[in-house]
């Protein structure tokens, strides 16, 4: 039995032709879709096939342009707006006219844009560590505070400093850094992540959404300075054991049953 199936998307967006790799499932349920963060893929989602609380759902998840197996005609123009412009036009593909939202990090900072923008079509969204405070920026800061002239050096130092970071799964994470994401990319992306958090409002974004949120991070991050507020918000917090900023590797069984609490409580 096929648990899904593999799909390409030929998409123009601002000029640059991309091929979007992507897995998708039918079903009769509401649809889910998964935006991945910065050097990470759309495996890291594939599992949900495995977890029966998600029996029935579409599912949709991709590589963005300038990581994984997505082809990308320039990736030096790979910002957050590009990426929020590749989920729509592969949204409309599909034809998910409302759906739940999962992103992570770089993905989830998408997703609120994407949410923000869209808010009747976004049936719930777990924000999984997705930038909304300019302290987020812990990953993409580093465009800044290690400046380079050099897409590839830049790069090679950024693997070398995640692979030694004194968190749960950098070490494991940092191994396929370079096969995951295009180095001409990451000045782009970074850059773009750094501004949106420090003067994109991102924050009262997140907060005005109408659909159910959940914020899901590490217990190696309860240090966040905004949790006790965007609780008393309404946002359901989700901390998640043994684990830092990638649950998804650390911890997928916790993360998948927060996951599937959030969607059930949009019901």
């Amino acid at each position: 039995m096929e648990l899904f199936s593999s799909q390409r998307f030929p998409l123009l967006i601002e000029g640059i032709h991309l091929s979007v790799s992507a897995i998708t499932r039918s079903g009769e349920k509401a649809p889910i879709v998964f935006l991945h963060g910065f050097g990470s893929t759309k495996e890291d989602y594939a599992d949900i096939v495995h977890y029966a609380e998600f029996n029935g759902h579409p599912i949709l998840a991709y590589d963005a342009p300038g990581c994984g197996e997505t082809q990308c005609s320039d990736p030096t123009s790979v910002t957050i707006p590009f990426l929020l412009k590749t989920a729509i036009a592969i949204l409309d593909q599909v034809g998910f006219k409302q759906f739940h939202l999962v992103g992570h990090s770089m993905g989830g900072l998408t997703a609120l844009i994407l949410a923000h923008q869209y808010p009747n079509r976004v049936l719930s969204f777990t924000d999984i560590e997705g930038n909304i405070a300019p302290e987020d920026c812990f990953l993409s800061r580093q465009i800044i505070n290690y400046p380079s002239d050099n897409a590839a050096d830049f790069f090679d130092e950024f693997i070398m400093r995640t692979r030694h970071a004194p968190h749960y799964a950098s070490a494991l994470y940092s191994a396929s850094l370079r096969h995951k994401v295009r180095a001409d990319a990451v000045k782009p992306i970074f850059t773009s992540m750094v501004k949106l958090s420090d003067d994109g409002d991102l924050m009262d974004k997140f907060l005005n959404l109408p659909c159910p949120k959940m914020f899901m991070y590490g217990e190696q991050n309860q240090h966040l300075s905004y949790l006790s507020h965007i609780e008393s918000q309404g946002v359901k917090l989700a901390e998640i054991p043994h684990c830092g900023h990638f649950p998804m590797y650390s911890n997928p069984v916790s993360m998948w049953n927060h996951i599937a609490q959030n969607i059930i409580r949009s019901s």
